[in-house]
């Protein structure tokens, strides 16, 4: 119904008591129908509040961001800090469709509350730092309804967006297309100074030859803006060619603009509404830039099937684009378009040949002679079209032309139309002296139907009797006075104020003597040509492609093209600083791998006379994370007594154990300079090292032996901390081999890698590694033999993304009562015989999540803290247990939906 525009609000009780169903496709459709009737029906959308607030913890993405879409929909006031709540939380969720969500939720949270800027400008902030180009395009348009003037934001992001514009979402590309126009005319200079500051001279010189400045050096970062926006031309959508064409017009050098001309030609091929907005702007740009569309005259011939409005812009685009050369080919395309039955189109035709034979005077004489046949035209509005343009080209040469004024003198008895009439009476009292013999006929045939005529032709008809009164009064006298008394008694006021005005300067009486002297200089004063002017002369001065452009008047929300400044601001605002502890570089030379890539002397296959070498290539290729010489030396250490222990254990097994079995130890870590797409933050450079779990932990399975043709993969998290970086989550993976022979065969293949993924080699096995465990990722693997190819990966338990804390009861319960609200979940279960009792409870809790038991008074009631590895998010259990095996499970958590997702962990291991 809603699809279909009809009015659904009276069912909104009915809808809205289905928003707690917990089947996600109906949830999402009564999300849909909030949305639209939620501001129409606010007292009952504030009775569902506490249900949205929950779909805020949903796993479901799609319900966390329908939920907020609801909430901010809703337009009340009294719910504004619940909003705000919703969306700083929303702003660090972990699906960037929610942040995306959450972007657009800011413009109706400011249109509710502007006294809320400050704080949502903190979001903006926030979410102008996210890497994900889902985000990218609504917060940008967050930023521009919320806080445009804000330009420092954009400084440290800038060339992120540059780099990210590619990829966002078409939408999204004209949104930051048209901030960074604004923002480069703000911040570089104009490419195009010195050629201005030349033509200036030459103009103020007269002068052939100017001093040559030294050409101007763009900003780098101008330049990449240039370079990243150029391939969007051959967008599919218009708006984002358009987009770019009008980025390139207002910011790119004069040599440079002609690449968008061949990008708006093929958008004329589009829909009559796409090809109106192109012809607008090629209309405004063929002034300025007539030589970049030149050589696609021919696109802009008019097809008998283009609408009026069309047919009139391509007509002004190709007056705009007429020279001495193509002028020809133009006016014989004007005599056919002359016969049109389109009135409209033919009259726009007849202006454009005056604006041609205007702007080129070899063609004036053709113009006029061709213009003066259609007088003879059967048709009234195309004579009285070309007698008002003839009007305008006969006032560059009148006395030349004493013949054309004569031929449109015999008109008056037969064209109609009140403005081609006035014009022809114009013409013949501004030059009456050309025609002396003909004027005072002329006079007298208006003078008889002087009551008749139309309120322009009558007041021109009085200024032709003034005329001729003061150069032939002997003639025109006594129909001057006629003519005069006639309109005395006129109905219309303006008519009647004329004439008094007229007999008091041109009739000479006692006291308006002096007044005539001066009637001859005021009536016959040499009047200069009028110059035809394009009408979109002067709209560069709105931003091309806006819709101020397009109405020509400046329209709400319009922000203004800044102009360039006169001084380079500083460009060092826009370098981001990178932290020293991230970085990282990988030194294995290409003399240490074999042909294929390989390690020459890998550690699966130590020899006698290898193993000190490796060592010492071992120690020269490990990466450094820290800056201090202890701290590598310390890897170095606990790498070599983890190689001790490998080769102890391998002296205890038999020679057969040996070729049936082996096993890599592996940890992964953040690798470096990392960008994939499905990531949030950037990630540093990939460390192994050998780490034995302690404990008995829950062991995965990757990769069955039967799947991987005799290789099997097991996993476990080690929870134990990672020296070089305490932020990442250490793996310990083990790989089998159950054949009768080596896996010697293991290889990897060619793969096409996403951008910023590196290939890591192990001793007798090649993993694609590179992405941590974090809150957000998860860990690719690709094995290869010569006959099969495995994919696997590693998706991470929550319970495993926390490390544990220490804390008192105190403090937990301070923190706790801080994380109350929308931050906490409770769970009612009931535990089994075998899960009762304090050590069940705890040995079950800690193996589901990596935390650490907080003292407490009571055995009725457990208490668990940990915080996340990634964030540092402060993570809070308790397990209260009753007799009769009832319990109830709390967990408090700074991120909502990683609480929501522990919840269910844990009940899974209570109730198992």
């Amino acid at each position: 119904m809603i699809a279909r525009g009809k009015n659904a609000s009276d069912l909104f009780p009915a809808v809205v008591k289905n928003v707690a169903c917990k089947n996600i496709e109906v949830k999402k459709l009564v999300y849909v129908y909030l949305v639209r009737y939620a501001e129409e029906q606010q007292d009952l959308a504030l009775l569902s509040i506490s249900t949205f607030q929950r779909g805020l913890k949903d796993p479901n993405q799609l319900i966390r961001a329908s939920a907020l879409r609801v909430l901010s929909s809703i337009r009340v006031t009294i719910i504004v800090p619940i909003m705000m709540l919703a969306i700083k939380e929303a702003a660090s969720d972990m699906s960037p469709y929610v942040r995306k969500t959450a972007a657009h939720a800011i413009p109706k949270l400011y249109s509710l509350d502007p006294e809320q800027k400050d704080c949502l400008i903190e979001v903006i902030e926030k979410l102008l730092a996210d890497k994900t180009t889902l985000v990218a395009g609504s917060v940008v348009m967050a930023f521009e309804e919320v806080c445009p003037e804000r330009i420092d934001l954009i400084h440290k992001n800038y060339r992120k967006l540059c780099n990210l514009l590619i990829d966002v979402e078409e939408w999204g590309q004209v949104v930051i297309i048209n901030m960074l126009t604004r923002y480069a005319r703000t911040q570089f200079l104009n490419p195009n100074m010195n050629e201005d500051k030349e033509e200036k001279e030459k103009k103020k010189t007269e002068a052939t030859a100017v001093v040559k400045r030294k050409p101007y050096v763009m900003d780098p970062d101008h330049r990449l803006l240039l370079r990243n926006t150029k391939p969007l031309l051959q967008s599919r959508n218009a708006a984002v060619v358009m987009a770019v064409a009008q980025l390139y017009f207002h910011l790119a050098p004069k040599a440079e603009v002609g690449v968008i001309a061949k990008a708006l030609v093929r958008l004329m091929r589009s829909h009559s509404e796409v090809q109106y907005v192109v012809l607008q702007n090629v209309a405004t740009m063929s002034i300025k830039r007539r030589g970049m569309f030149e050589p696609y005259l021919k696109s802009f011939y008019i097809r008998s099937t283009d609408p009026t409005q069309i047919k009139v812009l391509k007509l002004e685009v190709l007056t705009n684009l007429a020279n001495e050369t193509n002028i020809s080919t133009i006016l014989r395309e004007f005599q056919t378009y002359i016969k049109s039955n389109d009135k409209d189109f033919v009259a726009a035709t007849i202006q454009a040949i005056g604006r041609c034979a205007t702007n080129i005077g070899e063609v004036r004489d053709t113009c006029l002679n061709g213009l003066v046949q259609l007088l003879s035209n059967r048709d009234e509005l195309v004579v009285a079209e070309s007698v008002v343009v003839i009007k305008k080209l006969l006032q560059m040469q009148p006395e030349q032309h004493s013949d054309i004024i004569k031929h449109m003198a015999k008109l008056t008895d037969n064209i109609q139309v009140p403005m081609a009439r006035a014009s022809i009476l114009w013409l013949i009292g501004e030059y009456c002296e050309h025609v002396p013999k003909i004027a005072p006929d002329v006079l007298r045939k208006m003078a008889k139907t002087f009551t008749n005529e139309e309120d322009i032709v009558k007041l021109q008809i009085i200024n032709l009797a003034a005329k001729l009164y003061l150069t032939n009064s002997k003639q025109t006298k006594l129909l001057t006075q006629y003519v005069l008394n006639l309109a005395k008694y006129d109905q219309n006021y303006d008519i009647r104020d004329r004439a008094r005005f007229i007999r008091q300067l041109i009739v000479p009486t006692d006291k308006s003597g002096a007044l005539s002297k001066y009637a001859k200089k005021l009536f016959l004063a040499l009047k200069p040509a009028p110059v035809l002017e394009s009408p979109f002369k002067d709209r560069d001065h709105f931003q091309l492609g806006s819709l101020s452009h397009l109405l020509n008047a400046k329209a709400g929300g319009y922000q203004v093209l800044p102009d360039w400044p006169e001084a380079a601001p500083d460009p060092s605002v826009r370098n981001v600083e990178v932290k020293e502890s991230v970085r990282a570089v990988e030194t294995v030379t290409a003399r240490d791998r074999g042909p294929l890539g390989a390690p020459q002397n890998p550690r699966g296959a130590r020899g006698q006379s290898s193993g000190e070498d490796e060592k010492k290539s071992e120690k020269k290729s490990k990466p450094r994370i820290g800056n201090s010489e202890s701290e590598s030396e310390e890897d170095d250490d606990s790498e070599s007594e983890s190689s001790e222990s490998e080769e102890e254990e391998s002296e205890e097994e038999s020679e057969e154990e040996t070729k049936k079995k082996k096993k890599v130890f592996a940890t992964i870590c953040k690798p470096a300079w990392l960008n994939m797409q499905f990531l949030l933050n950037p990630l540093p450079v990939s460390v192994l090292q050998t780490i034995i779990p302690s404990g008995n932990l829950k062991t995965y399975e990757l990769l069955h032996r039967i799947t991987g043709e005799g290789l099997s993969v097991e996993y476990c998290f080690s929870r134990q901390p990672f020296s070089p970086d305490p932020h990442m989550v250490a793996v310990k993976i083990q790989f089998t081999n159950s054949a009768t022979s080596e896996a010697k065969s293991l290889h990897m293949e060619d793969a096409k890698l996403q951008s910023g993924m590196r290939i890591k080699e192990f001793p007798e096995i090649v993993l694609l590694l590179y992405s941590p465990i974090s809150e957000s990722c998860h860990v690719l693997f690709l094995c290869s033999t010569h006959t099969r190819k495995f994919f696997v990966s590693i998706q991470p338990p929550v319970g495993e993304l926390m490390m544990p804390i220490f804390m008192t009861e105190n403090e937990f319960k301070k923190e706790q009562g801080q994380l109350m609200g929308m931050n906490e979940i409770t769970e009612k279960l009931t535990l089994e015989e075998k899960c009762q009792g304090e050590h069940a409870v705890v040995q079950r809790v800690t193996t589901a999540a990596n935390l650490s038991r907080v003292p407490c008074g009571s055995d009725k009631e457990c208490r668990f803290a940990g915080k996340t590895v990634t964030s540092g998010s402060l993570v809070l259990v308790s397990v209260v247990t009753k007799e009769d095996g009832a319990a109830q499970l709390t967990v408090n958590c700074e991120k909502m939906v990683i609480g929501t997702m522990l919840v269910k962990d844990i009940l899974q291991a209570l109730t198992q």
